[in-house]
Order: C-alpha cells, then sequence, then structure tokens
C-alpha cells in the first residue's frame, strides 16, 4: 500500500488504508505500507498485527502531499519492493503524488499494480488538469483500478480515459463497533442537537454553513448546533457566531480526535453534511451507525450511501435549498416520524472491512488471472503512452518513461537485487489456528 496520507494523520483515506491492510492481514496477507516521513516518525513501525510501515523521509509541499520528483524516489522504492517480496503494489489518492510515482516505479518493474481513488476532480481549474494529467500518466499501465462509489468510477473514465472494464466499485466501509448509539438516551427536554464534524475548507461545505446556521437559529429556537473540525473557514464561523450572538446555541469545537468522534455524534439528533463534493463520504455512514437522522446534499456519490429512509436529500446545492431539508429533518425528530434505532444494526450489515477485504482480494485475483493481461514490457508501456491523447502530453509521458528506464537499468547495476537482504515476514495470523 502506497500513499503520501497516513497514520499519524487522521482522514478518510488513512483509515480506509489502514483497516484495509488489517483485514488483508486476517485472510492471510502480507501487507506493507510505504509513506513519507511524519515529524521524527521516520523508518520502519510495526502496527497491530504486524502490519509493516516504511516511513520514507521525503520532502513535504502542501498539505502531508510529497514533492513531485518523479524519478527521485525510485531508488527507495525499488529497495522496499524488492526487500519485502513484493507482488502488488496498490496506491491510493489522486493527490497523491507519492502514490502515484509509486505506480509508476512498480510498472517499470513489471509488478501487478492497482489503484483505489478516494475523490471526485473537475475539469475547470488548474489544479484538477494538472492532477488529471499526472493520474493519466500514472495509470496507463496500471492493472486495475478500485472506485469508492459509481459516481466516482464515472468520474474516473472521463478523467484518466480508462475503459470501464478495468474499474472494479468497491466501498468505504466502518467499525460499526466503534460507531455504536448510546445505550440510554437522555431525557428529552425538547433540545434539537445538530451535529457537523468536518474540514472546514470551501469544497466541504463550509461557506453554506456559515450561511445555513443563523437561519435556521431564527426559526426554531429549540435547535443548537455542535461543529467540529478545523480548516481555514473556521474563523468565519467564529465571526458568523459573534455577530449573530448565538454563542449560547452554538458550539465550535475545533479538531475533534477520532476516537472522541462517537462521543460527539452521540449528542445529537441530526447529523449535517454540506458538502460541495464528496465521491463516497464515510463520515455519513459513522452518523447513521450511531443513530443520527442524516440531512446532506446530493453531490458525488452520496446519494449511493445510504438507503432513503436515514436520510433527507437537499435538492440543490444550495443555502435554500439545504435549509429546506434541514427543516424537514428537524419536523421528522420533533414528531416522531422516524426510527433511528434499528440504523445500527442495518449499518453492520451493509458496511464491514473484512468484506471490503474480500472484494479487493478477487481484484487482486482477477489481476494474475486476466485472460488478457497488461504487458509489462518496457516497448509496449512506451507504446501505451504515445497512444495517449495530447500532443506535447503523450511525447513528455514517453520522455520520462525512457529517463525512467535507463534509471532502472542504473540502479540493477549499482544495486543488484541479489544484494539486498529480504526482510523476514510477520507470522500469519492463519498460522496460529
Amino acid at each position: 500500500m502506497c500513499c503520501d496520507f497516513f497514520f499519524p494523520q487522521l482522514g478518510g483515506v488513512e483509515f480506509h488504508i489502514y483497516h484495509l491492510a488489517q483485514s488483508l492481514i486476517q485472510l492471510g496477507h502480507s501487507v506493507v505500507v510505504i509513506a513519507h516521513a511524519y515529524g521524527d516518525r521516520i523508518g520502519v513501525r510495526y502496527l497491530t498485527n504486524g502490519l509493516k510501515v516504511y516511513y520514507v523521509p521525503y520532502f513535504v509541499l502542501h498539505r502531508e502531499t510529497t514533492f513531485p520528483n518523479v524519478f527521485g524516489t525510485f531508488p527507495m522504492i525499488r529497495n522496499i519492493l524488492i526487500r519485502e517480496q513484493i507482488q502488488i503494489v496498490h496506491s491510493h489518492g489522486s493527490a497523491s503524488t507519492f502514490s502515484l510515482e509509486s505506480l509508476f516505479h512498480a510498472n517499470t518493474m513489471g509488478l501487478k499494480t492497482v489503484f483505489t481513488d478516494h475523490s471526485l476532480y473537475g475539469f475547470a481549474n488548474i489544479s484538477a488538469i494538472l492532477v488529471n494529467k499526472l493520474l493519466t500518466f500514472a495509470l496507463t499501465n496500471t492493472d486495475k483500478v478500485i472506485c469508492v462509489s459509481h459516481t466516482c468510477k464515472e468520474n474516473m473514465i472521463v478523467r484518466a480515459d480508462i475503459p470501464p472494464e478495468r474499474i472494479s466499485v468497491i466501498p468505504n466501509a466502518v467499525v460499526s463497533e466503534d460507531f455504536r448509539p448510546p445505550q440510554h438516551k437522555k431525557p428529552s427536554d425538547g433540545t434539537i442537537t445538530i451535529v457537523v464534524i468536518s474540514r472546514l475548507y470551501p469544497n466541504k461545505g463550509a461557506d453554506l454553513l456559515t450561511q445555513l446556521v443563523p437561519r435556521i437559529c431564527s426559526v426554531h429556537e429549540e435547535v443548537r448546533f455542535l461543529i467540529a473540525g478545523d480548516g481555514p473557514k473556521y474563523v468565519e464561523l467564529q465571526q458568523m457566531v459573534e455577530s449573530h450572538r448565538l454563542q449560547d446555541r452554538v458550539q465550535l469545537m475545533g479538531s475533534v480526535a477520532h476516537e472522541k468522534v462517537r462521543e460527539v455524534m452521540c449528542q445529537g439528533d441530526i447529523y449535517l453534511h454540506p458538502s460541495l463534493t464528496e465521491a463516497f463520504g464515510t463520515v455519513l455512514v459513522e452518523a447513521a451507525s450511531c443513530g443520527l437522522l442524516i440531512v446532506s446534499t446530493m453531490v458525488g456519490g452520496i446519494p449511493e450511501v445510504l438507503p432513503k429512509h436515514m436520510t433527507v436529500h437537499a435538492a440543490e446545492t444550495s443555502v435554500s435549498s439545504l435549509v429546506e431539508a434541514t427543516n424537514e429533518g428537524i419536523s421528522l425528530i420533533k414528531s416522531g416520524g422516524i426510527d433511528t434505532s434499528s440504523f445500527h444494526r442495518e449499518i453492520f450489515t451493509m458496511y464491514n472491512w473484512l468484506n471490503v477485504a474480500k472484494r479487493t482480494e478477487k481484484v487482486y485475483g482477477n489481476v494474475f488471472r486476466d485472460a488478457t493481461p497488461r504487458d509489462k514490457k518496457w516497448v509496449q508501456m512506451v507504446k501505451r503512452f504515445y497512444a495517449r491523447d495530447g500532443s506535447w502530453a503523450r511525447h513528455l509521458y514517453v520522455l520520462c518513461a525512457i529517463v525512467e528506464y535507463i534509471t532502472y537499468i542504473m540502479l540493477e547495476w549499482l544495486y543488484p537485487r541479489d544484494e539486498i537482504d529480504l526482510a523476514p515476514k510477520w507470522p500469519s495470523p492463519r498460522q496460529f489456528h
């Protein structure tokens, strides 16, 4: 597993990699994670069940993403892949340069490769165009792609020009035991608590939230807000609370540790999700598992995540539409028109990591059993790069492939693989049964 984003940083991609790795270990596989160093966390570390993590010291450019250098990571990645006797390189995240470079290096070495995308990207700004070009380059010779929703799959097909048959849809999951509803509901005093847990960025709907909160509070005196999260829009939320004098009705909690998320959710009746873009939305599953009614936008893969009886969706991505959906959610809670007591049991049957791991395992198997496997000979890979669209892009792709292959030959000569010590494998859990 290769990605810029991993523990100790917390987030959806980080938890996905960790829980998927743990479940694959439980199924008897050997899993190694490669990420960049976080502060003083450098070198090799072991997590639960012998999950081995290589924290490689590379320069971090922005928001825990390493500086894109294409070839600079090759010597270290090659050494680790040979040392750990890796057969499949599974990278995660379009925005992770470390992830995309690892795919490039693994394909050059002739290894099987899989990529999982967790986000949706547009086509209208320079950052999205750049990410899409890098993704197209990295996935040209990648064997299989996994998307977390069908909307994400459609987005991937357009962004990277990949045949649909190479893409599988496998959703995220949650550890439902960690998101149990409270055993004893607190006595109702008529107050309805709306919970928001999100990074406070524009794409997460922080601007919509800033306008929505005072409008809801002016109509419903019994409603209070519990907002957890941090980001560049945090100051604007503070200013909104002060200007509308809502200090006694809106609590800004700032960043909350993941182990405290359930505790925050269990204080609420409604979970509000005003996101402007979302490939899946794991937090929605966590909130529903805690017994909260979900009020959200309908962007991206959100409509695929939960059944209709658990959610109230805003018809449009606007403040007025979201206010209308929130009012409907409040009315359902006040009238007792919805029973959330069965949500946890339903989520447990719908989403679990072992099921996700078994489906991912099938993708790995198909990589080896594919009737028409992707030829990893250098000439064939260069031909695929040249067949890509874009008069300048295809030539740049081919140039990178030539430099990469020359680098590979030099590394094989300077650091022969038979001189690299093989690492001992952690005993599989199946060996103890």
